[in-house]
């Protein structure tokens, strides 16, 4: 009986228990490394060796020209600001579009994705052709002084416009996802509403809103078909660093093109490592997986 028992076939669901529905651990590896490294790795090792045939007195020279020191400043000063704007309103957008029901939110929440669709260069022309002297909305406000058009105030405007959508669509999932009993719990126990805000809502989300923020950032600092038309490129005021390197390429500067190109990539990385450090922090704070 005790033999009759061992050679008994194993389960069904013992035999299925080891399949997995993708292959095993080493093939996936190893397509994910040569994927990434086709894809990541192999361009931006072309652009560091570029770089490397310059002298480092080449280098410096070519990254730290007055106008190029200018262009940094508009670039990753015109990128901050628009995602902090963004990280504010995406979050207002987010929250009627999550707890509110109103005529037309669909349409309102379909027009969050436009500047997804909508080809870059498209969008700086109609924001120049609104915001112009002679636009709808820059007719009246010229002759007060304000100049949006043409100026780093146009960057922000042409930035903020396409990075809204990465701060909505990173946090409008998690609210949805929100566990309302919390809320009913803290005004229950005497909470403001800001409190309640503050203490059970935000933590909740702060993961999700430092993500939107740095995929907004990061957009923002390599944008260029929107910030060309509205911006002006006047050097030394509302050039941007994406337009030096096109400026470099068309005059066959090639090394000095990749040189910016560069510094563009360690300091979006610096970035984006201390974002993703800040997340991190804030999952354990928070008692969630990292």
């Amino acid at each position: 009986m005790a033999d009759a028992t061992l050679s008994m076939p194993a389960a069904p669901a013992a035999r299925g228990r080891g399949r997995r529905v993708l292959p095993g651990f080493g093939l996936t590896l190893g397509y994910t490394l040569f994927y990434l490294g086709l894809i990541v790795l192999v361009p931006i090792s072309a652009l560091f060796l570029k770089t490397f045939s310059m002298t480092l007195e080449q280098f410096w020279a070519a990254v730290s020209s007055p106008r190029v020191l200018a262009s940094y400043r508009l670039t990753f000063g015109a990128s901050l600001i628009a995602a902090l704007v963004n990280l504010v309103f995406g979050l207002l957008l987010a929250w009627v579009l999550v707890r509110y029901k109103f005529p037309g939110k669909k349409i309102m929440d379909a027009l969050v994705d436009l500047p997804f669709a909508l080809p870059t260069a498209v969008a700086g022309i109609s924001l120049t052709a609104i915001l112009a002297g002679n636009g709808w909305i820059g007719q009246y406000l010229e002759p007060h002084g304000i100049k949006l058009a043409f100026t780093p105030a146009g960057v922000v405007i042409a930035l903020i416009f396409v990075g809204l959508p990465f701060v909505v669509r990173t946090v409008q999932p998690v609210l949805e996802d929100a566990e309302k009993e919390l809320e009913e719990a803290a005004t229950c126990l005497g909470a403001t509403r800001l409190q309640t805000f503050v203490k059970v809502i935000l933590p909740s989300i702060m993961p999700a809103l430092l993500t939107g923020f740095a995929m907004a950032f990061a957009r923002a600092i390599g944008e260029y078909g929107s910030v060309i038309f509205i911006a002006g490129n006047m050097p030394m005021v509302s050039e941007i660093t994406p337009l030096i390197i096109i400026g470099k390429l068309e005059q066959y500067d090639y090394t000095g093109a990749t040189a910016v190109a560069v510094v563009m990539l360690l300091i979006s990385f610096v970035l984006l490592l201390v974002i993703n450090g800040l997340q991190a922090w804030q999952r354990r704070h928070a008692g969630m997986p990292a």
